[in-house]
């Protein structure tokens, strides 16, 4: 970007006006106008330092007022009789409007406003001033709003119109401009084609603002275009290729498509190309090796897929991260031997790294993060400062080739396989700043060379098999982050030496591991501690305190008893309190659901905590959490909740509330969970008809209460969180509450009934939709309407008083995995449309009065006999009861694609349904395992797919053998 203005400096001015009089018109109207310099009267205003005269003439030809603001108002009848004035520059001068006499300057050719206050719309007036005489017009960094009116300069060379608050079309300046910024606005629509009759144009920089639609492909008769940034906007289509001419190219975070047409390789001289952030497919141009000056190439955060490109040795920096490369690493990338910058991280990259490497020998940067690679680390060179090897399939020990590297910083080589020990030459690598080597199978104790790391900051140890006590020894005066969790680190924590060793420490991870201890006399409230993790210890005595400064607080799954302090109410800026599993009793302290604005989850879940839930808990209008759940609370609900307009997830459930349905609740726009199970909740579900409520709804829990009345068919028809999904193309979702620290997030935990069994999920999925209205009181039919819920998981509808018969419409509901309307008074005959459920694992209709032949179609025919016991009109398979008159099992229903046969062929084929049965047990076996570990629709999504293609495989399944059903 050419400079703004150039000014003569004072020194040559004074030189040149010794035998020059300023005019003491001007003299006069320039002091009355500009106060504030120190311009003396009684000299010739030519020599003044911001004042420049034409050399003949004596006019004042230039102003140069930058740095000095404005003390005051220029008033619109403020005016500068300067009529040769040329050039002048009062930016950073305070300016907040527009200044009225600019309008009476008809000779400028250099105007420059940049870095004032100038706000709102541009006036009419601005747009014909210096029409013929101007080139130069810069209004960037202010506050200007509203749209641009024709530019009707037209001399106009440069005109830089960036970072305000512009909006509308985008303005088109003369043919004659060369220099066109308007970066970081909001202008919108598509580039008007008319862009590329500016064929003297050398830049363009339009990042940063809202156009949308495709290129003109008529750019690239802009044949002297040296720079184009179109980054930051709404574009789609094809990629514009812009001249040859061009050697800076940024066209990042748009959405074009398609391939990188070989076009691009014709720019030669080209020197920086950024295309990342796009929707860009196909395999990459071979010919990129061509372009022989490139030093900078961004591909990163597309869907190129094929071989990794390698780029011209010229290149200095690429990135080709986040894309789907397949293959090896080829061998030719090190000839590189500029190269000080390499991430191929989260790709489908395989086999070894290169041995070469280690002729890259500036190489500063390398991510190798997040692909398939295997083997040995490769050996690099000792100029790299920062190596990422996260996520692969590296196996062995760490290898001492990576303590030759002396200016490393940075090391990543978390989620490996990596064994052993920590190498005892790590120490030598002092300059390290950030150690991640968590999610791996290290063992042993913390090396004690780690007191040589003086400028150690993050230091990340989680998840191995280390055996060792805490690391008092440490001495880090700079670790901001210390990660030992889900170890096998043991003993007490002298918290006197804690704070000596970690004096800035903002964030400490030891869940998961066997500490013991009390904290009677010593807390966390004199550290800096932003995050503290404490959970799944064995940790004992009073609440240890948090710092004042914290934001997420976790001491869940320990031995901690007594009562809350109220002194933790001086934590102000706790974002996330989770006191969960402990032996904590007494009432809440009143500062608890006011003390802090930023509160988001809090979960004070199994402990002894009792008296009633406080109307000042929606004070708390951030949260999201709320799990009061397994205490011994009583009263009533608080009818305040209403006001947490952000909660998401509230679990009161095995309490002593005494109370009726909560339709109140269902105005809270973004409830997902609610879970009031075990109470002494009572009376009818009494939904008024036409209100929407919880519409978000994807877990309803209100089992072992005393509701009941019908089962409305309106509060069915309004969980429509139940009847749609979310799109999982960038894998699972999880309901999960991020800190405004960087440091961590909370991931919430819910007890439900899966299958006939209390699970507790460590993570949610916001796929996970299910119903448990058991151990209640409800009588009539069930609702039709249950069919609608086409996404619904689970449903238990046992132990009340329903009849009629089972609704056909439950035959919808294609993605159901258990259903329980055993102990009730269902009759009529089971519907066939169950076995179409075919990722149904586990069915219990027992103790009714269903009758009629159980039916062998699909999935029916995979249940034992627990599921249909206690009916005594049912009969057959697999009951030993038979049927009268029946010596086969009826036909599938006419629906069914399966052959027709009889039962000799089906037992010819037993020992097939006998294989098949075995495995559908070890994969429904995995999908237990799956459901409690946080990722049940991955490995059920495949178990459901493997049951489908054996479905259609067995053709003749009359009597398929018995499927393990879940219980």
């Amino acid at each position: 970007m050419p400079c703004s203005i150039l000014r003569i400096p004072s020194s040559l001015i004074k030189l040149r006006w010794t035998i020059l009089i300023c005019p003491v018109s001007f003299t006069l109207d320039l002091c009355s106008f500009k106060r504030g310099i120190s311009w003396n009267k009684s000299v010739d205003c030519c020599s003044w330092d911001e004042v420049t005269c034409d050399n003949v003439t004596g006019n004042v030809i230039g102003l140069y007022l930058a740095y000095h603001p404005i003390h005051g108002t220029l008033y619109s009848n403020n005016s500068l009789h300067l009529p040769k004035l040329q050039v002048l520059d009062m930016s950073r001068c305070n300016l907040t409007k527009l200044p009225y006499f600019l309008s009476s300057l008809e000779s400028l050719t250099n105007l420059s406003l940049s870095y004032n206050k100038i706000s709102g719309e541009i006036p009419r007036w601005f747009w014909g001033i210096s029409q013929h005489t101007l080139k130069h017009l810069d209004l960037s960094n202010n506050f200007l709003e509203g749209g641009i009116h024709q530019l009707h300069w037209k001399r106009l060379l440069y005109i830089n119109l960036q970072e305000n608050s512009l909006q509308g079309p985008l303005p088109i300046p003369s043919p004659s401009t060369r220099y066109f910024y308007a970066m970081s606005n909001g202008f919108t629509g598509e580039i008007p084609s008319s862009i590329c009759q500016l064929s003297s144009l050398l830049e363009l920089d339009l990042f940063n603002n809202s156009l949308s639609g495709t290129v003109p492909p008529c750019f690239d008769n802009i044949t002297n275009l040296d720079f184009l940034d179109l980054s930051s906007n709404k574009l789609q289509g094809p990629l514009l290729i812009p001249s040859p001419s061009t050697r800076y190219f940024y066209a990042t975070s748009n959405g074009f498509t398609g391939e990188i047409p070989s076009s691009i390789c014709q720019l030669s001289s080209l020197l920086i190309l950024y295309l990342s952030n796009n929707n860009l497919s196909g395999t990459v141009p071979a010919c990129f090796g061509n372009i022989t000056n490139l030093h900078f190439l961004s591909l990163g955060s597309n869907k190129l897929q094929g071989p990794l490109p390698i780029p011209s040795p010229s290149t200095r920096y690429f990135y080709v991260d986040s894309n789907g490369f397949t293959g090896e690493i080829p061998s030719s990338i090190c000839h590189l031997s500029s190269l000080l910058d390499l991430d191929v991280s989260n790709n489908n990259l395989l086999g070894t790294v290169p041995p070469c490497f280690g002729n890259i020998t500036n190489i500063n940067f390398l991510d190798l993060g997040s692909n398939k690679l295997q083997g040995p680390l490769p050996i690099l060179s000792p100029s790299i400062g920062k190596f990422t090897a996260t996520s692969n399939g590296f196996t062995s020990e760490i290898p001492s080739s990576i303590c030759q590297l002396s200016s490393l910083w940075v090391l990543d080589l978390s989620n490996n396989s990596f064994l052993g020990n920590i190498p005892p030459c790590f120490g030598n690598i002092t300059n390290l700043e950030d150690l991640d080597l968590s999610s791996n199978k290290l063992q042993g104790s913390l090396p004690r060379f780690l007191v040589k790391w003086a400028s150690i900051s993050t230091l990340s140890l989680g998840h191995n098999e280390f055996n060792d006590i805490f690391p008092h020894w440490l001495k880090a005066p700079q670790l901001r982050y210390l990660d030992l969790q889900s170890n096998k680190f043991h003993g007490r924590i002298n918290l006197i030496a804690f704070e000596l060793s970690f004096p800035a420490l903002g964030c400490l991870f030891i869940s998961n591991n066997n500490f013991i201890g009390w904290w009677p006399t010593k807390d966390f409230s004199n550290t800096s501690l932003q995050v503290i993790d404490l959970s799944n210890n064995k940790f004992g005595g009073p609440i240890p305190l948090p710092s004042p400064v914290t934001m997420y607080y976790s001491i869940a799954n320990n031995v901690i008893t007594g009562r809350i302090p109220s002194l933790i109410c001086n934590a102000t800026n706790l974002e996330m309190i989770d006191l969960s599993n402990n032996s904590l009793i007494g009432n809440l302290p009143w500062c608890l659901t006011n003390f802090s604005t930023v509160l988001s989850v809090l979960n004070l879940g199994m402990n002894h905590f009792e008296g009633t839930i406080p109307q000042t808990i929606a004070l708390i209008h951030r949260l999201t959490t709320l799990d009061l759940s397994r205490n011994r609370f009583e009263g009533t609900l608080p009818r305040s909740l209403v006001n947490c307009t952000n909660l998401e997830i509230l679990d009161l459930s095995v309490n002593k509330m005494e109370d009726t349905f909560p339709t109140w609740l269902g105005k809270l726009p973004q409830l997902k969970v609610l879970i009031l199970s075990s109470n002494n909740l009572k009376g009818p579900l009494n939904i008024p008809k036409g209100d929407l409520i919880f519409t978000e709804l994807r877990i309803l829990d209100l089992s072992n209460n005393n509701f009941c009345g019908p089962l409305l068919a309106n509060l069915i028809m309004n969980l429509e969180g139940m009847k749609h999904t979310e799109d999982g193309r960038y894998g699972p979702s999880y309901m999960i509450q991020h800190s405004r620290s960087f440091w961590t997030s909370y991931e919430n935990t819910v007890t439900v009934m899966i299958k006939g069994k209390e699970r507790k999920l460590v993570k949610i999925l916001t796929i996970f939709t299910t119903i448990n209205l058991s151990h209640n009181l409800f009588q009539g039919e069930i609702p039709e309407v249950f069919g609608h819920l086409r996404y619904l998981i689970g449903l238990n509808l046992s132990h009340n008083h329903l009849t009629s018969s089972i609704p056909l419409t439950l035959g919808n509901l294609t993605n159901l995995e258990w259903l329980d309307l055993s102990s009730n008074m269902l009759s009529g005959r089971i519907p066939r449309a169950l076995g179409d459920l075919t990722y149904l694992g586990y069915l219990n209709l027992s103790k009714n009065q269903l009758t009629g032949q159980i039916s062998q179609d699909k999935q029916l025919s995979t249940f034992l006999n627990d599921s249909f016991s206690g009916n005594p009109g049912l009969c057959g398979t697999p009951l030993s009861k038979g049927c009268l008159g029946d010596a086969q099992p009826p036909p599938p229903s006419s629906s069914s694609t399966l052959d027709r046969e009889g039962h000799e062929i089906w037992f010819k084929h037993k020992v097939v349904w006998m294989g098949y049965a075995s495995g559908i047990v070890i994969g429904i076996s995995i999908a237990y395992i799956a459901i409690q570990t946080g990722w049940p629709k991955w490995l059920a999504r495949g178990v459901r797919m493997l049951e489908r293609s054996a479905v259609q495989w067995m053709e003749k399944p009359k009597r398929r053998a018995i499927k393990f059903h879940g219980r």
